[in-house]
């Protein structure tokens, strides 16, 4: 289970930091309904849960050159700790509102949830955080086995549907909560979540590299 806990900890500090697809599962559930927000986020966590495929299948070869390994271990954890920073001064930096009034044009569910796989697929923010962070933490979390991958893998996906859930709650039926106080508490949640693997990639380097 702590394979699990970790892949959903991991994805859900991913789902924290508010950007394009959030905003839109946010504002489609405020005016066109739950089931529509809903949709489009379970197509960002498919499109999430294929680059943490392939960040998995790719850094296992990988992690047979030593100097791989080193790589990651030290610029996963810098990576981290920047993360975690820019959280940070962004939890207590006056963020914009969020555009509620903007009017969508109408989609079928099946076309939302095509959207948000291709939200999620062309993210820049995405593709950069699984080709460094992502990457680092993914190889050293799914290294031990094939039930460890699949019990970690899960615990990512679902952490995904979990927030999917809880997001188009409440734009569905609380929206006009959702404002400066909402982005502040998820971006310091994101904060300690990225601080917390970034402490689990160095210490676990350590103890590869230096100590044993």
């Amino acid at each position: 289970m702590m394979q699990f806990s970790n892949g959903f900890l991991l994805s859900l500090s991913l789902c924290l930091d508010i950007g394009i697809a959030n905003i839109a599962m946010i504002t489609l559930a405020m005016q066109r309904g739950y089931f529509h927000g809903f949709w489009l986020g379970v197509g960002t966590c498919v499109g999430d849960l294929a680059y943490a495929l392939l960040a998995l299948a790719g850094m296992t070869v990988l992690l047979q050159y030593e100097a791989v390994r080193w790589v990651l271990w030290t610029g996963g954890g810098a990576l981290l700790l920047w993360f975690a920073g820019k959280m940070l001064v962004a939890a207590f930096r006056k963020a914009s509102e969020l555009d509620v009034n903007k009017t969508h044009q109408y989609r079928s569910l099946l076309r939302e949830f095509r959207r948000g796989i291709v939200l999620a697929l062309s993210s820049p923010t995405a593709i950069l955080w699984f080709a460094t962070v992502g990457g680092a933490l993914i190889s050293r979390m799914g290294q031990h086995s094939v039930t460890a991958s699949a019990w970690f893998l899960s615990g990512f996906f679902i952490a995904g549907v979990f927030w999917t859930c809880i997001l188009c709650l409440v734009g569905s039926f609380g929206g006009k909560l959702l404002g400066h106080r909402l982005l502040k508490y998820s971006y310091i949640a994101s904060a300690l979540i990225f601080s917390y693997f970034a402490i689990y990639v160095i210490a676990s380097g350590y103890r590869e590299f230096i100590t044993s």
